[in-house]
């Protein structure tokens, strides 16, 4: 049964006006192996780049994970196509995202989404293989997200078997987690990484680099996996740079 990593908390707010089945996620067999455990993440301008999707406002239920990408007009996040338009619901316009959250607290404040940009094909059919989005961001006193942050620039065609840091924020934890390893090819177009914890609210987590580069998110295969021990993300190719084309023109 594929886990909706993120339609948890997103039902609570919105059951009453939308019918919609919510499947709980199945954690790992915890059957001994050597697959590694989350931890959590260190507060630092690495991990402040990454934050938590909200509906509404901060004190409303929290959705999905997305991160700052570097960009030309400086306003740009990048998370899951699943996270911001289902069939069931249509477009989620009313998200806000929080920079850096932990404990209850947005030390960045929030930032309202102004525009989604996601493939046809996935609102046309909900295709794993561009179960990528960007969200553009408003402005906030005057400043845009990344001059306040910085962002991670976009990493295309970089080939599989990378080392990968993962960071996200699963609905039932006060702080982000992260786990270090190496991207493998689950398919031509989709890759997997393996690690313990990855539940519902990390869809959208990025796969970064050890230079910085954003090279996946949580999603695509099973929208990012029906295990909290193996995550998918599509493969950031020709399909991605021309999604960050259409968002950044």
């Amino acid at each position: 049964m594929a886990r909706v990593r993120h339609l948890g908390a997103l039902a609570a707010a919105l059951l009453a006006v939308s019918p919609l089945a919510v499947t709980a996620c199945a954690p790992g067999s915890g059957q001994a192996d050597n697959t590694p455990s989350s931890r959590p993440a260190p507060p630092d301008g690495r991990s402040d780049r990454i934050g938590a999707l909200f509906v509404g406002a901060l004190d409303g239920p929290r959705a999905c994970t997305a991160s700052i990408v570097d960009s030309p007009r400086r306003n740009l996040l990048v998370t899951a196509a699943h996270c911001v338009y289902t069939s069931t619901l249509g477009r989620l316009d009313n998200l806000v995202f929080a920079p850096g959250f932990r404990d209850g607290r947005a030390p960045y404040g929030s930032w309202p989404l102004t525009s989604i940009t996601v493939d046809p094909r996935w609102t046309e059919s909900e295709d794993p293989e561009y179960d990528v989005a960007f969200l553009t961001v408003d402005a906030v006193e005057g400043r845009q997200i990344e001059d306040v942050l910085g962002g991670n620039p976009l990493g295309t065609d970089q080939g599989f078997g990378l080392p990968v840091s993962v960071t996200g924020y699963p609905n039932e934890s006060q702080v982000p987690i992260t786990c270090a390893g190496r991207t493998s090819q689950f398919s031509a177009t989709q890759e997997r990484f393996d690690c313990l914890g990855y539940t519902n609210g990390t869809s959208g987590s990025p796969w970064l680099t050890g230079t910085g580069k954003v090279v996946g998110v949580i999603g695509g295969y099973q929208q990012g996996g029906d295990t909290d021990r193996t995550s998918y993300s599509i493969t950031f190719d020709g399909r991605v740079t021309e999604l960050y084309r259409k968002a950044t023109a």
